[in-house]
């Protein structure tokens, strides 16, 4: 009757989702799920969802977090997926839709409506699985994706082939327990406005000018400098080719816009641009430096690799400030996401708290969570039309020190376990605390807190990346371009990208022109063409 009565208050009320959450039901969700189906009996027509079929896992207030959280954007995400399946069927497209998740996956609309917090952080998450995808392709394992577009710079680490994941994320207040990528993201991008401060200092962003009116350069009554304005006033990116030549960029608009922020500080067009560009690396390469140095990884031990349609052009700039040997720039960065998106496993991951110290752990319970696990998954994946023989699972688990309060994730074997894998699994949380700690605690306890199964059915056999014959002749450049390199103006070969031949290289400075992007080579690298066409370009000395 209370369930009933709460129901009818918050109708009146005008609400239009319900969140319903029980303190413990991630240990016993059976009290939960009868409110579920009581709530959603008496209201059939409102968003209902529960916190252990979204997140079954220890800690109430994450759970209630992104419980609620789901359940908001739930009513949204819902709407707009009915109306585009209604719109795609209009159309005739009759095939299997499937959209990116937070957590690196892709899934059907009938699993995002389901779970809508997925789709919270979602935009990013397809550029850490290109660049493990690429890396695969070269044999890289670690890797530092930068993802620069108009309004936004997305860094994420690719460690040993795997995307790094975080489970403590914030959005605005709220936060949000579920895996996600760890993708680090700052407003810095082409369209990022260059400004001075009450001290009459210079700053770039995190305004952006967006794409109308977009850069002065643009032409479209835009009157902010930008990045791409001082990127083009300093020879980096075309006027006549940029895009294809589907926009034409004015530099005089540019020039003026540049010479207004920099008039204050008596700098010149060109004086300005330099600043401008020199600003914005130095707070990406802060941020990249946020998630790898500052967290003890050696970037020596990484390349970069620079996508979306401006990244190319800050990529090797950004190497030269980190110390990054290797940068890789992908042919089609522009399509840099698009091509994570194209391999992304359509999968989930799913969660059941079990606490218990590790020398006592009772692996027939743990076998039984995991049998549950792996049945909710296939089932989901039944409703997909996908077949159980493809699904593949991985499993790990989340470990702390006794009483700590933050655990890691440490690799189970894919199997159920015996009592034989007790002792190595510790072994592995020290090892893992060590890496990403620096240091280890061999002498305290360790505890198991939460099992986790990762279920993924494949999709990248179905991308073919093409390869073309090898050639070790000297490339022509289709022109010369004036442009700036450590404060002086020089003249430098400009590169057709799909001219050039796998095998082929050449040293900077250059620049390379693509559909999409445009690749800058600073003196000190030298660019090659690999066998998938990315330029791979060397850091000498």
């Amino acid at each position: 009757a209370e369930v009933r009565e709460a129901v009818a208050r918050l109708r009146a009320d005008g609400v239009q989702s319900i969140a319903v959450c029980f303190l413990h039901s991630y240990a016993n969700s059976m009290n939960e799920a009868v409110a579920l189906d009581l709530v959603r009996a008496a209201a059939p027509d409102l968003h209902v969802v529960a916190s252990h079929e979204i997140l079954p896992v220890w800690g109430e207030f994450e759970r209630f977090s992104t419980t609620v959280v789901s359940a908001y954007v739930g009513t949204i995400v819902s709407r707009y997926l009915d109306d585009l399946q209604s719109r795609l069927e209009g159309m005739g497209l009759g095939g299997r839709l499937l959209l990116v998740q937070a957590d690196g996956h892709v899934q059907s609309p009938l699993e995002v409506a389901r779970k809508a917090v997925y789709m919270v952080g979602s935009g990013p998450a397809a550029a850490p699985t290109s660049a493990a995808f690429l890396g695969g392709l070269g044999g890289w394992g670690n890797i530092i994706s930068v993802d620069v577009g108009g309004t936004s710079c997305d860094v994420c680490l690719v460690r040993d082939g795997r995307v790094e994941a975080t489970t403590e994320s914030w959005v605005g207040e709220e936060r949000i327990a579920i895996t996600m990528r760890d993708v680090h993201t700052v407003g810095a991008g082409g369209g990022s406005i260059a400004w001075s401060d009450s001290l009459g200092l210079l700053r770039v962003g995190p305004q952006s000018a967006g794409a109308d009116p977009g850069p002065a350069c643009y032409g479209k009554a835009g009157e902010a400098a930008t990045v791409t304005d001082a990127a083009l006033v300093l020879g980096y990116v075309p006027g006549d080719n940029f895009l294809g030549g589907e926009i034409p960029l004015d530099t005089d608009l540019a020039r003026a816009a540049l010479v207004r922020v920099g008039s204050s500080l008596g700098f010149s067009a060109e004086r300005t641009a330099q600043a401008v560009f020199t600003t914005i690396n130095s707070f990406m390469a802060d941020q990249i430096s946020e998630i790898s140095t500052r967290r003890g990884n050696d970037v020596r031990d990484f390349i970069l690799i620079g996508g979306g349609g401006a990244g190319p052009v800050h990529a090797a700039f950004l190497a030269e400030l980190l110390g990054v040997r290797t940068v890789v720039i992908p042919q089609a960065a522009g399509l840099y996401s698009a091509l994570g998106m194209q391999v992304m496993d359509i999968g989930r991951e799913y969660a059941r708290t079990y606490v218990s110290p590790a020398p006592t752990l009772n692996v027939q319970e743990v076998n039984a969570l995991y049998a549950a696990m792996e049945e909710e998954a296939l089932t989901a994946f039944r409703r997909m039309g996908l077949e159980p023989r493809d699904v593949h699972f991985g499993r790990s688990a989340d470990m702390r020190y006794y009483r700590q309060f933050h655990e890691i994730p440490v690799p189970l074997p894919a199997r159920p376990l015996s009592g034989d894998d007790l002792p190595a699994v510790p072994e592995a949380f020290h090892r893992a605390h060590e890496d990403l700690y620096t240091f280890a605690m061999p002498f305290r306890a360790a505890e198991f807190i939460t099992f986790r199964l990762h279920a993924s059915v494949s999709r990248r056999e179905d991308v073919q990346f093409p390869t073309a014959a090898s050639s070790d002749r000297t490339p022509t450049p289709k022109r010369e371009r004036a442009a700036y390199f450590g404060g002086r103006q020089v003249t430098v070969p400009v590169y057709d990208g799909p001219a050039l031949a796998p095998g082929q290289g050449f040293r900077g400075p250059a620049i390379i022109e693509e559909a999409t992007t445009t690749a800058v080579i600073p003196p000190g690298f030298e660019a090659r063409v690999d066998a998938y066409h990315n330029y791979v370009l060397t850091r000498e000395g």
